[in-house]
């Protein structure tokens, strides 16, 4: 939460008043419905004015100069695969075919759930455009990956091959790009690029500059996309023809309702028929320079609920727009930018701030303790040791955001240790 600000008498009362009448109407129409949170927390029905139906599907988006369509909402495979079959089946049936997994996620049962699915249901392959990311850094390791990939999804192709999670454009050197050309060569591969959760602008700027990346999978949300730098690089990319699917969309988490700025997000949004996590994925459907939206959805709830959103025809306005823009301004000390490039260079000793701060979101807003503890625990056992002696000073002083990471860190070795 961000600090609110000193309130005079009449202000504190505007809230309070303002507050009851939010909270008597979210009690005529359900919660739920209104304040569904993102991730696994989700809850409640999609608004009514947009029910999901089996003659519904949601729209496509050209990636990049690719000539692929792909849909605007992508399902995110960081769950159980295997025993959510059904949903998978669901996804089809509203028009969700764009699949995003990774050779790590759920310790490989994310592409073997994948992998049963076509087995049950071959036709479905076509349909599918099929995205996977490798995390390994040689070109044997790639091949490896790629492999299993393959074997576990039970294809023959994959649509796009992510290099997992770079926080600097030199990873994507002269060796990886010959192996992708050697991928796409033999059929196993049509296209190729990297994910980025750090440093998402200047990986962006400087892939629009490559020549050779057919895809991008970025951080990018109402927070993000307002700045300058990230705008220069969405525009750079598109410029480029590089497919951009945006990730990490709901900036942090659920809208509060404790300050007045929350109050009006979220009843204006409650007016419109949605709830604030739709409005955010709106929010970036509104860049039509953004391919598809990459969302977990590991349950029908969510999933109905952003289908719901994606079919919905109402558009945000200059005004909506305009207060998340400050919303997102409030509260920004609440949120990781993921600039690592400023704050940990500033250490003394190297610390992985982005990462860590990525395990607290996945952990407080996606209220997904356990896949928290995975990534954090997958740091090296001596960086986990050292994490909450470091002095952050340093790092917190050049935070564009003003974060407070020596607390944040703290908390975080001791809630996922």
């Amino acid at each position: 939460m961000s600090t609110k600000p000193d309130h005079n008498h009449n202000d504190r009362a505007h809230i309070d008043w303002t507050r009851r009448r939010f909270l008597k109407t979210t009690g005529a129409v359900g919660l739920g419905s209104l304040m569904a949170a993102y991730g696994q927390q989700a809850a409640g029905s999609p608004p009514p004015k947009t029910q999901a139906d089996e003659s519904s599907t949601v729209s496509e988006r050209p990636f990049g100069k690719t000539g692929q369509m792909v849909s605007i909402l992508s399902l995110g495979g960081m769950f159980d695969i295997p025993n959510n079959q059904l949903l998978l089946k669901q996804a089809v049936k509203w028009g969700v075919t764009y699949w995003d997994t990774a050779n790590s996620y759920e310790g490989g049962r994310s592409e073997k759930g994948i992998g049963k699915y076509f087995a049950k249901y071959p036709e479905d392959r076509k349909k599918i455009f099929l995205v996977t990311k490798t995390g390994a850094w040689t070109t044997s390791g790639m091949t490896k990956h790629l492999e299993t990939s393959l074997e576990r999804m039970q294809t023959d192709t994959i649509d796009l091959l992510f290099v997992h999670g770079i926080r600097n454009i030199s990873k994507m050197d002269g060796d990886i790009k010959a192996w992708g050309e050697k991928a796409k060569a033999s059929g196993k591969l049509r296209f190729f690029g990297f994910s980025t959760h750090s440093n998402m602008e200047n990986c962006l700027l400087e892939a629009a500059k490559l020549g050779w990346i057919d895809g991008i999978m970025m951080s990018y949300n109402y927070r993000l996309m307002q700045t300058d730098q990230m705008r220069a690089a969405v525009e750079a990319c598109n410029k480029a023809g590089i497919g951009l699917t945006a990730m990490k969309t709901q900036g942090g988490g659920p809208v509060k309702t404790e300050t007045e700025t929350e109050l009006r997000l979220a009843g204006r949004f409650m007016e419109k028929g949605f709830t604030d996590g739709q409005a955010k994925l709106k929010a970036v459907w509104e860049d039509q320079q953004i391919a598809s939206i990459c969302s977990q959805m590991p349950n029908l709830t969510l999933l109905m609920s952003n289908v719901s959103a994606a079919l919905d025809k109402t558009r945000l306005s200059s005004g909506d727009m305009r207060l998340l823009r400050h919303y997102a301004r409030e509260t920004q000390s609440d949120y990781c930018a993921g600039c690592t490039a400023i704050c940990e260079p500033a250490l003394a000793h190297q610390a992985p701030i982005g990462d860590v701060m990525r395990c607290l979101m996945y952990s407080r807003s996606y209220g997904n303790k356990e896949q928290a503890q995975a990534v954090f625990q997958n740091m090296p056992a001596e960086t986990r040791r050292r994490l909450a002696a470091l002095d952050y000073t340093a790092a917190e002083s050049r935070c564009p955001q003003k974060l407070a990471i020596g607390r944040l860190v703290r908390q975080a070795v001791r809630e996922l240790s």
